[in-house]
């Protein structure tokens, strides 16, 4: 009996040795998961990131700059307002101060604006905003160091937002290292360096939220969007990675939003860079095509297994896909090995091929996948059109034939479609977007010339679900597709 102490005390030590030997195989210690084994190895290479950008900021701060500029707008001297009177809606457009003040001598006055920027070569090269320098009559630049230059501005564009200046230093100056934006992914950490309000050198930081953002701003928008603080001031000025390389340029915020701002991807700055240097503008690729996205109504009506693509709407004569065989109600789905998904891809693409570049071009036409040679054209600018003679009325609008005499007031090029003169509201026409001074081309691809033709294609009994119709709206040709009306 004296022994059992004893025993029972090594028993219970055999147990605790076995256990620490081997505990995976005791049922009441659960294995690893997979996403336990994934989020440990992710919390091991975020330990790895900076616990502060302090030593980042003091590399990079000295290639970010300050920007004021000053504009001369012209305006009359007992005019607090400028050009444009207050309540014109009660003086009639400014007849009342205007005879008033006739005598009065015009007085310039001058507005001032800030900005930001980042120097991106040694003797002086920056890059900022077009909106921050446009128009400006003087820009000042101001480094890290409060040493302040003069810059005349080398280069612009409006379609992007980006403008390149140049100050001319007493010494070398630091460089901002410019990054890859293709390779960044959403949640990544970014942080701002620049000069909101006035605030010089601010810096805030946030992840980037999404990529590929369209704001409505231009025919190029592939904002950057992030949540790190930008506000007024900020314009003009880089956003950059934990590498602490560029990879945007920060250039606008949403005026209703706290905490959500767009930048200008890097690359799209480095693609215009030659361009801006040696001849202060930008050439874009051109193809000669209007398009339009394809709606799943589109869609069903064309028999198209996914809506992915570029629809091509109208092919202008004598242009690169006009002589490359491109037809209007092509959809293109690659251009130069990229995928287009949308018409917003296509823009962006063909806008960053160069003049005169041979580009393959992959299209579906009725069903079948085609390739086509285009050669890369310049873009140029564009021109207008408008309406009114037989009379016809059909699902909310009522349209009549063009005369001669009116394809030659209105200089149409093309001698047949039929013209819309009015819309009803909330009609199936005013559903699909269309307006008066429209012309119909084509409906479910038949060419119309008459309103006899018109009418023959809106009252087939084949037609189901979706009527195609191909509109062109000034130099725009797009398709539209109506739902049909019950005939019950």
């Amino acid at each position: 009996m004296a022994n059992r102490p004893r025993i029972f005390f090594f028993m219970i030590l055999f147990v605790v040795l076995i256990f620490c030997m081997y505990p995976a195989h005791f049922s009441f210690f659960p294995k690893a998961s997979g996403v336990d084994t994934a989020f440990a190895a992710h919390a091991a290479k975020i330990a790895g990131a900076p616990s502060s950008l302090a030593d980042l900021v003091d590399t990079l701060s000295p290639s970010v700059v300050n920007i004021s500029t000053t504009t001369i707008i012209k305006g009359r001297q007992g005019y607090p307002f400028g050009h444009r009177m207050p309540f014109p809606r009660f003086f009639g457009e400014d007849d009342f101060f205007r005879r008033f003040f006739e005598n009065i001598p015009e007085r310039d006055f001058k507005r001032q604006s800030l900005g930001s920027g980042f120097i991106i070569t040694s003797d002086g090269y920056i890059f900022t905003n077009n909106h921050v320098v446009d128009k400006a009559t003087k820009i000042k630049v101001k480094l890290a160091t409060g040493k302040e230059y003069d810059a005349e501005v080398k280069g612009k564009d409006p379609s992007t937002d980006i403008a390149l200046i140049k100050i001319n230093p007493d010494n070398s100056l630091p460089v901002a290292k410019l990054g890859n934006s293709d390779k960044l992914r959403i949640g990544d950490w970014v942080f701002a360096i620049g000069n909101p309000y006035g605030l010089e050198h601010t810096v805030t930081a946030g992840i980037v939220s999404a990529k590929g953002r369209v704001i409505g701003s231009g025919p190029y928008d592939n904002f950057i969007q992030t949540d790190a603080s930008i506000n007024p001031g900020n314009s003009g000025g880089p956003l950059f990675n934990l590498s602490g390389e560029v990879i945007g340029i920060n250039t606008a915020i949403a005026a209703q939003a706290h905490g959500i701002g767009f930048a200008i991807p890097i690359n799209t700055a480095q693609s215009i860079l030659a361009d801006l240097k040696s001849k202060g503008s930008v050439s874009r690729g051109w193809l000669g095509i209007s398009v339009q996205d394809v709606t799943d109504d589109i869609a069903a009506n064309m028999k198209l297994k996914n809506i992915k693509g570029a629809l091509v709407g109208q092919v202008f004569e004598g242009d690169p896909a006009d002589k490359a065989g491109i037809k209007t109600g092509d959809i293109i789905t690659e251009i130069a090995g990229e995928k287009v998904q949308n018409t917003q891809d296509l823009l962006r693409i063909v806008a960053a091929l160069k003049v005169g570049e041979k580009a393959v071009v992959k299209l579906i036409r009725d069903g079948q996948e085609k390739k086509m040679n285009v050669i890369i054209g310049e873009r140029k600018e564009a021109k207008e059109i408008a309406r009114k003679g037989k009379i016809g009325e059909h699902y909310g609008m009522t349209v009549q034939e063009i005369t001669p005499e009116m394809a030659r007031h209105f200089g149409l090029s093309d001698k047949y479609g039929v013209i819309i003169t009015q819309v009803r509201e909330g009609s199936p026409s005013d559903d699909a977007g269309l307006k008066a001074q429209d012309i119909i081309l084509q409906i479910n691809k038949t060419k119309i010339s008459s309103l006899i033709d018109f009418v023959t294609e809106m009252t087939k009994d084949s037609q189901e679900g979706t009527i195609l119709l191909l509109i062109k709206r000034g130099e725009t040709t797009f398709f539209a597709p109506l739902k049909k009306e019950s005939t019950k």
